[in-house]
């Protein structure tokens, strides 16, 4: 049996999970450990399956001991096979019982963006049609059939990047550019206003908005990486639900939503972020990000470990009185 957290006076084992020490990763550790917690800073690549060890896994500076909690700020990326198997150690903590966040099937659900927007509108929020296709033709059959102009995205970018604003079967990029051959296409519904294009960012932790920033840039594409500028956001109700809501659909618990308005003023959902950067937002809002999701996520393994107590109290209190 594993040594437990849980004795009077025992911090909190935090597994931080990230592919760099960057400053997202120090600001998180800092924010742990100043809350109490005992943190450990690892890439899954560094963690391992191991059959004969005590739970089956063996971790950097835990070795066979199972953290209490496991916060996943980035994973490494790397060969499907890679990726697969660190993810497959993020499922396997789950199965273990150790609090996740996020967990193995949200990020698997956000990092895919077909099956955000699958989950987003199957739950019958309003977000921009999309589709997936691995056939070109199938691809030129969609732009030549729309009448709006539609984005092209790689299917797990991030940050902006590789995005292509397609308005004929012209503007479609060479076959051999499409990354990894999938064609992921998203009605285009922005507008700009005085020749600002903006957006929203809103941050989601345990069920609530935490954050909201509006993003503003002099083109279509209103990434902080790509040098959008950020800005305070007043509280906006509707927002916020649909931030909420869309988090839900994805299973997540700690999540950046993009909201965008069209051109009526209605907001759709363009994507959900299971591992959110928090630059812009901690500029717009003035918040502490790093010691918000710390809060939360301690909070989050305080009432795990008291719903434990409590079903061991009911369990001892009904269990059969032996002669």
């Amino acid at each position: 049996m594993r040594p437990s957290a849980e004795s009077a006076g025992a911090a909190p084992r935090i597994l931080l999970v990230t592919a760099s020490m960057d400053r997202h990763a120090r600001e998180l550790r800092a924010a742990f450990k100043a809350r109490g917690a005992a943190v450990v800073v690892s890439g899954l690549a560094d963690v391992g399956f191991d059959t004969a060890a005590a739970h089956g896994l063996v971790f950097p500076a835990l070795g066979e001991t199972l953290p209490d909690a496991v916060c996943v700020r980035t994973m490494d990326g790397g060969s499907f096979e890679a990726v697969t198997r660190r993810l497959s150690l993020l499922h396997a903590l789950g199965k273990l019982g150790v609090l996740v966040s996020n967990d193995a099937r949200a990020i698997e659900n956000c990092v895919d963006k077909a099956m955000t927007s699958f989950l987003v509108a199957a739950a019958g929020l309003p977000t921009p049609r999309s589709w997936t296709v691995e056939s070109r033709r199938e691809a030129e059959r969609i732009v030549a059939s729309e009448s709006h102009a539609l984005v092209l995205k790689p299917l797990f970018g991030a940050q902006g990047k590789g995005l292509k604003l397609i308005g004929s079967v012209d503007d479609l990029p060479p076959q051999d550019e499409i990354a990894g051959g999938v064609y992921y296409l998203q009605r285009f519904i922005g507008h700009s206003t005085g020749g600002r294009w903006s957006d929203f960012r809103l941050l989601v932790s345990r069920g609530r908005v935490v954050a909201a920033m509006r993003r503003e840039a002099a083109c279509w594409i209103t990434n902080i990486k790509q040098g959008a500028a950020a800005h305070p956001v007043e509280q906006d109700s509707a927002l916020e639900e649909l931030a909420v809501a869309a988090t839900a659909a994805v299973g997540g618990d700690f999540c950046g939503v993009d909201l965008l308005k069209d051109a009526s003023g209605r907001a759709h959902v363009l994507e959900v972020n299971s591992m959110p950067a928090w630059t812009g937002l901690k500029r717009a809002s003035g918040l502490d990000i790093a010691d918000l999701r710390a809060r939360d996520l301690l909070a989050a393994l305080a009432e795990k470990r008291q719903a434990a107590a409590e079903n061991r109290t009911m369990a001892t209190a009904f269990a059969p009185v032996l002669p």
